[in-house]
């Protein structure tokens, strides 16, 4: 079982890389980089939710590979959208 402190923490990182999102889409930076930070915060956030929220930490790993392919796809699936609104 896993504890309250362990589940607060994820939810404080959650929260912080949330964020962290919000402050590089205000910040008046170049496109791509803003991009870039906000695509690498949101993949580390869905890994965090995964691992613990869904309880893949503890899944065998084939199980958690099928997740990680899927996961992938979505990526990719969004990498290829956000380049046609260009």
């Amino acid at each position: 079982m896993t504890s309250t402190k362990l589940y607060t923490a994820i939810y404080v990182a959650l929260f912080v890389m949330a964020t962290a999102q919000v402050l590089v889409e205000s910040a008046g930076i170049a496109y791509w980089t803003a991009f870039a930070a906000i695509l690498a915060l949101s993949f580390a956030k869905a890994a965090v939710v995964a691992g613990y929220y869904q309880h893949l930490r503890s899944e065998p790993r084939s199980v958690t590979v099928v997740v990680l392919g899927g996961l992938l796809a979505a990526l990719a699936l969004t990498v290829a959208a956000s380049y046609s609104i260009l």
